[in-house]
């Protein structure tokens, strides 16, 4: 499958939609993961339900880069047929799941700035990105409260609990920079009034990560050096395995339906 997403090639508003829809997909598959795996039924099913909320949305955003490209491609051609260099992607969202404790901790980060961000773009000026956004803001409210539940009961909790919270956040803490992240297309997008800047949103961010972290009793990073690329398809070794999971059978049968 030819590559659309050349940074410097491919439209602005595509581009971005792309990365939305790269993060969500990702996302989703990683807490899919936790199928079968969970510590407890409930959280299996709350894991299931996250990861069929952040699928729907890719779905949503995949079907609308579609018509965006105009060159008859499905939303399954998008997810499925291109490799991991064509991938925009947050380098966060690929990271393997570890343990319960740094799933949720990922969980509450990445809410933390969806949750405004959807909030944000369903005021949007393109009636399709905001219909989405609208949706998704709901579903992000809920991600937010339940993996903050968890970070505060892990982090207050046992010596044990407290210590792999803190090693979550050590590890995850570098990866959060890349959410605020803008470059000459989304500048263009957010001139025009289709996307919030993602800078006005670190307060906001940093307030609600801050408050959770308190009452976890663990403490806020300060200022550190932050990992990117993955916006610019500059990835990390595990999203190649991670596709090869994901794409196994529409690869191997090509056409194929249900």
């Amino acid at each position: 499958m030819t590559s659309i997403l050349v940074a410097r090639e491919a439209p602005p508003l595509l581009l971005h939609t792309m990365r939305l829809a790269d993060t969500m997909l990702v996302l989703g598959h990683r807490l899919s993961e936790w199928t079968g795996q969970a510590p407890m039924l409930e959280e299996e099913l709350a894991l299931a339900n996250a990861a069929l909320d952040y699928i729907g949305q890719a779905r949503s955003l995949y079907a609308y880069a579609a018509t965006l490209e105009g060159k008859g491609r499905t939303e399954d051609d998008l997810a499925y047929l291109r490799d991991a260099p064509d991938w925009r992607n947050w380098l966060i969202a690929e990271l393997p799941n570890g343990d319960f404790a740094r799933t949720v901790l990922r969980q509450f980060l990445v809410a933390a700035f969806l949750q405004p961000w959807w909030h944000a773009l369903a005021q949007s000026k393109d009636a399709t990105l905001a219909a989405i956004a609208a949706k998704a803001e709901k579903e992000a409210a809920y991600h937010l409260r339940h993996a903050g539940e968890w970070v505060i009961r892990l982090g207050d909790g046992t010596a044990e609990s407290h210590r792999r919270m803190e090693a979550a956040l050590e590890e995850l803490w570098s990866y959060t920079g890349e959410m605020f992240e803008a470059d000459a297309a989304d500048r263009a997008l957010i001139e025009a009034g289709i996307v919030p800047d993602p800078e006005t949103l670190r307060g906001a961010w940093a307030d609600m990560v801050g408050r959770v972290l308190a009452e976890a009793t663990l403490a806020m990073p300060g200022p550190a050096w932050m990992q990117s690329g993955g916006r610019r398809g500059v990835h990390t070794e595990h999203l190649g395995h991670l596709l090869a999971v994901m794409q196994h059978l529409p690869r191997s049968y090509p056409g194929a339906v249900w």
